[in-house]
Order: structure tokens, then sequence, then C-alpha cells
């Protein structure tokens, strides 16, 4: 599962890669501190943003791929 942010005319930009073989893969500039991943179940992933604040304004998208 990839999460991804795309602010107000920006480019998408990669938050964390998720997957069941592997912990979580934050991209610089992201953690687990502001962007919490719990995987419920192989099919069920959420994102939780922690602490909103205006700059986390954008629109968010996951992604998955099944190998």
């Amino acid at each position: 599962m990839f999460w991804y942010q795309q602010p107000s005319r920006n480019r998408l930009k990669l938050i964390v890669s998720s997957s069941t073989w592997s912990l979580n893969s934050y991209e610089d500039g992201y953690s687990e501190a502001k962007f919490e991943v719990s995987r419920k179940s192989v099919n069920h992933v959420l994102m939780t943003i922690k602490n909103l604040t205006p700059m986390d304004e954008a629109t968010y998208f996951c992604a998955a791929s099944d190998h």
C-alpha cells in the first residue's frame, strides 16, 4: 500500500509505503509521529494524520500493488 499527498497545485509526494512483510517505509520529511499507518488486515490499511494544521491541507491518495 502506498500513501501520497498532493498539496494544491503541486505534484504528488509519496508519504509512506506499507506491506505485509516489512515495516512501514517513510519518505524524507514524513514520519510515523505525524502519519500513522495501521494494518487491520491484509485488505484494510488505515492512515491517520495526527495534530492537523493548515499545512496538512492537501488531497491524499492510496494505491495498492498486488505482487
